[in-house]
């Protein structure tokens, strides 16, 4: 049996578990963009796309087409399922490289350079490790590094995966879980994060954060003990 063929029988055992809705692996790159996005995408189901998205779906156009090759001595698979019980996430590795001996780099496909802002690449560098952790749990094998593929500068940029980074994961996942089980959506932050979010439409953050802004200085303005 192959092993894309494995993990996916394993992934459908394992999706009984437990009460709570495994988390997407992509919430973890969203929630660290921005909670707010995140909350409109995974709590309202709310999703708009723009030119950045539609460029990420180009660039993962080939990978999310599941196969196997071999490849320098690798075997290659595409699109594998992947998940972690412990964790709660699911989700699919854009490319994972299985060495000899059976251990796995996961290679996740972004568009834009690898020259990006360090605030970008953090986002994708922890969507990388959710993966990582979620091959070291399915494979009983530890998974040291991962890479990010660029498609504008066809180039990769190596991610260790390292105890900073699992941990941010962890706390990501409790974050947005705790998100999810309240139902609230995080008030907006009307930044430079919002100039390239499609959802910019949808969440009105000009609009909103002078909403807030406002209610504060009327709280303040007829407190007595201000």
């Amino acid at each position: 049996m192959s092993t894309i063929s494995m993990i996916s029988k394993t992934v459908v055992s394992s999706s009984g578990d437990g009460d709570a809705e495994p988390i997407p692996l992509s919430a973890l790159q969203h929630w660290a963009y921005c909670p707010r996005q995140c909350a409109l995408i995974h709590l309202e189901q709310a999703f708009e796309d723009n030119v950045f998205t539609l460029r990420g779906q180009a660039v993962h156009a080939r990978a999310d087409q599941p196969g196997m090759e071999l490849r320098s001595g690798l075997r290659v698979e595409r699109a594998l399922p992947v998940f972690s019980d412990r964790l709660g996430l699911i989700g699919k590795a854009d490319v994972v490289e299985f060495a000899p001996d059976g251990t796995p780099y996961p290679v996740e496909y972004k568009h834009g350079s690898r020259n990006k802002k360090a605030s970008i690449a953090a986002c994708d560098d922890l969507q990388l490790a959710g993966q990582a952790l979620c091959l070291e749990e399915m494979s009983g094998r530890p998974v040291p590094e991962g890479a990010l593929y660029y498609a504008t500068s066809k180039r990769r940029r190596a991610v260790p995966i390292t105890s900073a980074l699992r941990a941010a994961v962890e706390n990501a996942a409790a974050e947005i879980r705790a998100m999810l089980a309240a139902g609230r959506t995080p008030p907006p932050v009307n930044d430079e994060r919002c100039r390239a979010c499609s959802l910019r439409d949808l969440c009105q953050p000009e609009a909103l954060s002078h909403t807030a802004e406002m209610a504060s200085l009327r709280d303040a303005l007829f407190d007595p003990d201000a």
